[in-house]
């Protein structure tokens, strides 16, 4: 759950099924009480159909929270983590990294550094697109090492270099005049 839309659609189900939360964070919800568990199974089955999901044991849990931080610090920090994931996940958890890495890997078949690139990637493409900025100053942003190092590593995830993918979006879309339909 990363956006505001899921926050709200995670709402109306809670709302339909007559339960209250005390707050709604990224893949996180905190309710005002319990809720029994024939109601949480229905809940369940209408967030499925949201493609959302109910998380309910443990490691899993883990797993969705070592997303959460990933999400958080990528796509909405205003600043890049000066800390290394690693060392700012096992603070942040307060687990071990081999452990964290061996149960991401175990649960969700990548290891948490292919998440964490992959994550990058998908905002360096937003913004490219979104923002006219040069790829050095994304490549800061975002905390790379190098404009080179963020080249090479989003030609190996997009099969694209920046300004090719960038031009292939921005003339995917025709030129708007005065109105949009959304």
């Amino acid at each position: 759950m990363i956006s505001q839309r899921c926050k709200i659609v995670v709402d109306n189900i809670l709302q339909n099924f007559g339960v209250e939360a005390k707050d709604i964070l990224i893949g996180e919800v905190v309710l005002k009480e319990k809720v029994p568990g024939y109601k949480l199974m229905q809940l369940d089955a209408a967030l499925k159909e949201t493609g959302l999901e109910l998380v309910f044991d443990k490691k899993s849990q883990l797993v969705q929270q070592i997303k959460n931080i990933v999400y958080e610090i990528i796509h909405f920090s205003p600043e890049p983590t000066v800390m290394k994931f690693s060392c700012y996940l096992s603070k942040r958890l307060n687990y071990n990294y081999t452990y964290l890495s061996g149960v991401f890997k175990k649960l969700d078949g990548i290891t948490i550094e292919r998440f964490i690139i992959s994550q990058k990637i998908e905002k360096v493409k937003s913004m490219l697109v979104a923002e006219d900025v040069p790829l050095s100053e994304i490549a800061c942003r975002m905390n790379y090492s190098s404009v080179s190092h963020l080249s090479a590593q989003f030609k190996k995830v997009t099969g694209y270099n920046a300004r090719e993918y960038k031009l292939q979006r921005v003339n995917a879309y025709p030129e708007i005049q005065d109105k949009v339909a959304v």
